[in-house]
C-alpha cells in the first residue's frame, strides 16, 4: 500500500489556501487595527485573539457537521467550497468597504464574520487528508500537506513584499492589490481541489483496496471488555462502536500533550521579539532571523521526518522532537547575550516541531472511526487553540511581573510535561511495513 503522492498534493491545495489567509491575517490585520483605526496594543491583541477563541467552538462544530454530511460532492467538499467563497467575499468587503469607512465597529464586525466563515471549512479541509489516506501513510501525507501550507504562507509573504507599498501615512496604505492576489489564490486553490478530488469515488477505491486501516474502525460495539479486533474492518455507514477505555485514555493523554507543547512553543514564538530586546538588548528586528531559521529547518525536515517515523514509529519520533525542543530551550535561556550560535538551537527547535507536527495529528485521527474524522480533527484543534489562548496570557503575566528570563524555563517546563504525558500514549502508532504488508500497531508497547 503506497501513498498516492499526486492525490495528496492536490488535497493540500485546500490547506495551502488556508495558510495563505492566516499569513495575511497575522501580519497585516494588526497593522490595520493600529494605523487605520488607532487601536492600542492591548485592544489589538484582544481583536487578534478572536480567531483562537472562535476556533475553540467552530472547528469541532463544523468538523462534526461535515462527518454527518452526505452529498454527491462528498462530505467535506461543500464546506470547503462554500467557506472559501463566503470568506473571499467578506475579505473583499473588509478591505474595500470596512477599512476605508473609518468605523472600527464595522471593521471588527466584518472581521468577525470573516473568521466565522474561515471556521466553516478549516476542519473539513484538514479532515480531507485522513479521509482519503490509509492510516499507515498519514504521517507522510501530513508532511506533504504541511509543505503545501508553507508554500501558501511564502506566497503571501512574497506578495506583501511586491504589492504592498506603504504610504508615508501608514493609514493610507493601499491593500487592494494584496487583497486581490490573496482572493485569487484562495479561489484557484480550492477550484483545483474541487475539480480533481472526487471524494466519493476515491473512498470507493480505498474501500476496494482494503479500507483506511484506522484503529477506530476495529472497535467492537458488542465487546464488554476493552479490546480491539483486528480481524474485521468497519467502514462508514455501520453502527456506531464504542471506543475502548484504554484507547480513550491514550487519546486524552495525547490531546493533553498537544495542549502542553503548543503552550511551550507559542510562548516562545509570540514573546521572543520582546525577549531579545529586554534581555539581550537586540533591536532592529534582528530576532526574525532566529524564527526564520526555525521555520526553514522545520520545512526542510517534514519529508525526512516522515521517513524516520515509518522506521521507528510516530510516538518515538514525537518524543525525540520534544526532547530536541526542550534541550534547545534550556541552552538558549542560558545565553547572557545574543550569539550567532543560537541559530543552531532554533534550527533544532524547528526540527523538533516538525517531528511533532508530522505525527501528532495522524495519531489523533488514527483512533477515530472513518465516519468521525472531522469530529476528531476539530477536537485536535480545540486543544491546540486553547493553548494559544492560554499561553500569551499566562506567559505574559510572568514576563511582566517576574522577569523576561522566565520565557525559556517556562517553555522547558511545559515541554517536559508534554514528554511525560506522551509517554502514557499507548495507541495511534503504526509499525513499518514488513514483506509488502501493512501491520497495524495499535498498542505500541506490544
Amino acid at each position: 500500500m503506497k501513498l498516492n503522492t499526486k492525490r495528496t498534493i492536490l488535497i493540500g491545495f485546500a490547506f495551502m489556501s488556508i495558510c495563505a489567509f492566516w499569513q495575511f491575517y497575522d501580519n497585516e490585520i494588526p497593522k490595520i487595527l493600529k494605523y487605520s483605526f488607532g487601536l492600542g496594543e492591548t485592544l489589538t491583541g484582544v481583536v487578534m485573539a478572536l480567531d483562537n477563541v472562535l476556533a475553540l467552538f467552530l472547528l469541532p462544530l463544523f468538523g462534526t457537521l461535515s462527518d454527518g454530511t452526505d452529498t454527491k460532492y462528498g462530505k467535506r467538499m461543500p464546506y470547503i467550497v462554500v467557506g472559501t467563497i463566503v470568506s473571499t467575499i467578506l475579505l473583499t468587503i473588509l478591505i474595500t468597504v470596512a477599512r476605508p469607512s473609518g468605523y472600527i465597529a464595522l471593521f471588527v464586525g466584518v472581521l468577525l464574520l470573516l473568521l466565522i466563515s474561515m471556521g466553516i471549512y478549516r476542519s473539513p479541509a484538514v479532515s480531507l487528508m485522513p479521509d482519503l489516506t490509509p492510516a499507515p501513510q498519514r504521517s507522510t501525507a501530513n508532511a506533504i500537506i504541511n509543505l503545501m501550507g508553507t508554500i501558501g504562507g511564502i506566497y503571501i509573504l512574497v506578495m506583501i513584499k511586491v504589492l504592498l507599498k506603504e504610504a508615508e501615512n501608514p493609514a493610507q496604505t493601499n491593500y487592494i492589490p494584496l487583497m486581490l492576489s490573496l482572493v485569487l489564490f484562495m479561489l484557484v486553490s480550492v477550484l483545483v481541489v474541487f475539480l480533481t478530488i472526487k471524494e466519493n469515488k476515491i473512498k470507493e477505491e480505498i474501500h476496494k483496496e482494503g479500507g483506511l486501516h484506522s484503529l477506530g474502525d476495529t472497535f467492537d460495539n458488542d465487546a464488554k471488555e476493552d479490546k480491539t479486533d483486528n480481524t474485521e474492518r468497519f467502514e462508514e455507514g455501520t453502527v456506531t462502536k464504542m471506543m475502548p477505555k484504554e484507547v480513550k485514555r491514550s487519546l486524552w493523554f495525547l490531546l493533553v500533550s498537544v495542549f502542553l507543547w503548543f503552550t511551550a512553543y507559542n510562548a516562545v514564538t509570540t514573546a521572543f521579539s520582546r525577549f531579545v530586546g529586554e534581555v539581550w538588548d537586540l533591536h532592529d528586528n534582528a530576532y526574525a532571523t532566529c524564527l526564520l531559521v526555525a521555520t526553514v529547518a522545520a520545512t526542510l525536515s517534514y519529508i525526512p521526518i516522515a521517513y524516520v517515523s515509518r522506521k521507528i514509529g510516530r510516538k518515538k519520533t514525537i518524543l525525540i522532537g520534544i526532547s530536541l525542543m526542550a534541550a534547545s530551550y534550556v541552552i538558549t535561556g542560558l545565553y547572557p547575550h545574543f550569539s550567532a550560535s543560537i541559530n543552531i538551537f532554533f534550527a533544532l527547535v524547528g526540527i523538533g516541531w516538525a517531528a511533532i507536527n508530522v505525527n501528532s495529528y495522524p495519531m489523533v485521527v488514527e483512533m477515530s472511526k472513518a465516519g468521525e474524522i472531522g469530529k476528531f480533527t476539530g477536537t485536535y484543534y480545540t486543544f491546540s487553540m486553547a493553548a494559544q489562548v492560554f499561553t500569551p496570557i499566562f506567559s505574559g503575566f510572568l514576563l511582566e511581573h517576574i522577569s523576561y528570563r522566565t520565557l525559556f524555563p517556562y517553555a522547558f517546563i511545559f515541554s517536559a510535561l508534554a514528554f511525560c504525558t506522551m509517554l502514557m500514549v499507548k495507541h495511534g502508532d503504526v509499525k513499518p511495513p514488513k514483506k509488502g504488508k501493512i501491520i497495524d500497531n495499535f498498542d505500541v508497547d506490544d
